[in-house]
């Protein structure tokens, strides 16, 4: 770190880390964990701004999201994810090297990333800096310049990346997935795109897509640490009141998600692998089910935690893989259930027919009272430590304002949890768990192994050299 501030830093990181450790073990001995104070402001124009104080240590945490994530991409995959990659490569008032060199010399944290379903920025820096930082952030999300140069470096250094990707499994399998699952609805969209969209995204396309999707009005900035709430409001409202909507915000396809009443094998082929990996699963949930912790309860017991049936089966006891797991990727609209793992060539069938067979286990046999007190536990001691942090906290914020839940989910989350029952989790895996209609995507090769999965589902053969997934 490049700054006059590396000691104190250090020295606060280092009161940072003992603080929490503090919180940590009081808190696992005293009340089930709350979410902490919080103020919710809507500004003039329309912006979502959220206050939390939290006096630990002199820091400031920044979370900002913008309604500009690869949904919103069209054909142009990977536009949301350039664009917002962007922000960060100059502005009005400050040039990329101005941004950068500040920044790393104050010692703050800083990024600019898209996701799916929203884009954000997110920063931290020591609140005796927040009168220089702020005027940057502001001018990040609200003028940014998308330079040529820049954006030209920023592209190549993208296709690189994902040529790259192809050659690791690991990193695409879940494109594969989402795309062969939810097929022309937006939820397929990969977010850093093919190497074919985004060849053909120019500059231009990053000017356009700023002004319809970074809109104030949908848009929220949660800010967590030490500061006087009064005093970071007035700041705040004054940087952002000239922020307008600049254009017709982009709207997206009218697609219905899929649905499926066959079984499905999406089969990719690479020719040099020796091992095989694969996705097994189907539709999930919402971010705002009212059953996500219950939901959660049951994916520790049967895939979600290293002591899982997954994990158990397929690597202590056969030793067919390194790693075992099932997992839900929750949306606003909907969402995934993934079981995922990979094995050698010759055993891909043997390791498949193991995670069906413990799927079909937790349907035919539920969980007995000793293994959910197990999860149960599991699951309230890995709990808050998630949330504990001022920056954690600052992405919570922004998480209850895009997918739409609210401070219970913090709040009864213990009681929630405790409130679990054998019959209550049966039902649980009855509703969420899906055992029919699965939807299969391997990666191997495909020679060796086509004859021996044709009994999962209907086949489909891609290439992993082709463009796309």
């Amino acid at each position: 770190m490049k700054s006059k501030y590396l000691i104190p830093v250090i020295l606060i990181l280092l009161s940072f880390i003992l603080n929490n450790n503090f919180i940590s073990s009081a808190r696992a001995e005293n009340a089930a964990f709350k979410l902490p104070a919080y103020e919710k402001v809507v500004l003039s124009n329309g912006l979502t701004l959220y206050l939390m104080e939290q006096h630990e240590v002199p820091l400031i945490y920044v979370s900002a999201v913008f309604p500009a994530g690869a949904i919103k991409d069209g054909e142009k995959y990977g536009l949301a994810y350039l664009t917002a990659q962007g922000l960060l490569l100059g502005s009005k008032n400050y040039t990329k090297d101005q941004i950068e060199e500040y920044l790393d010399f104050i010692g703050a944290d800083y990024s600019s990333y898209a996701s799916l379903e929203y884009a954000a920025v997110k920063m931290s820096f020591v609140n005796t800096d927040q009168d220089s930082v702020f005027p940057i952030l502001k001018d990040i999300i609200v003028n940014p310049v998308f330079n040529q140069e820049e954006f030209d470096k920023r592209k190549t250094r993208l296709l690189a990346e994902l040529e790259e990707e192809k050659d690791r499994p690991r990193s695409v399998i879940g494109n594969y997935f989402n795309k062969f699952l939810f097929q022309d609805h937006f939820y397929g969209n990969p977010v850093t795109g093919t190497t074919g969209s985004v060849k053909n995204i120019v500059v231009e396309d990053l000017h356009a897509f700023y002004k319809s999707n970074y809109i104030p009005g949908e848009s929220a900035i949660a800010i967590v640490g030490d500061f006087n709430s009064s005093e970071m409001k007035d700041k705040i409202k004054n940087l952002f009141q000239d922020w307008q909507t600049r254009g017709i915000p982009t709207s997206t396809p009218d697609v219905p998600i899929p649905s499926y009443n066959e079984n499905r094998l999406l089969l990719v082929n690479k020719e040099d692998a020796t091992e095989t990996r694969f996705q097994i699963g189907s539709f999930g949930i919402k971010r705002s089910n009212p059953d996500y912790v219950a939901v959660q309860v049951i994916n520790t017991i049967f895939g979600g935690r290293f002591t899982s049936w997954l994990n158990d089966e397929l690597r202590i006891n056969r030793g067919l893989t390194y790693g075992a797991r099932s997992y839900f990727t929750e949306l606003r609209e909907g969402g995934t259930f993934v079981i995922s793992s990979f094995t050698k060539t010759e055993t891909t069938v043997e390791a498949m027919d193991v995670a069906l067979e413990l799927l079909q286990r937790l349907h035919i046999e539920g969980i007995d009272n000793e293994t959910l007190i197990s999860a149960k536990n599991y699951i309230k001691g890995q709990f808050p430590p998630d949330y504990e942090t001022a920056g954690d906290l600052a992405t919570l914020l922004t998480s209850m304002f895009v997918y739409d839940f609210d401070e219970s989910f913090i709040n009864d989350f213990q009681k929630n949890v405790d409130e679990m029952t054998t019959k209550k989790a049966g039902q649980i895996i009855t509703r969420y768990f899906p055992k029919d209609n699965l939807q299969f995507v391997l990666i191997g090769k495909a020679p060796e192994i086509r004859e021996a999965v044709l009994k999962y589902g209907k086949l489909t053969e891609k290439e992993i050299s082709a463009d796309g997934f």
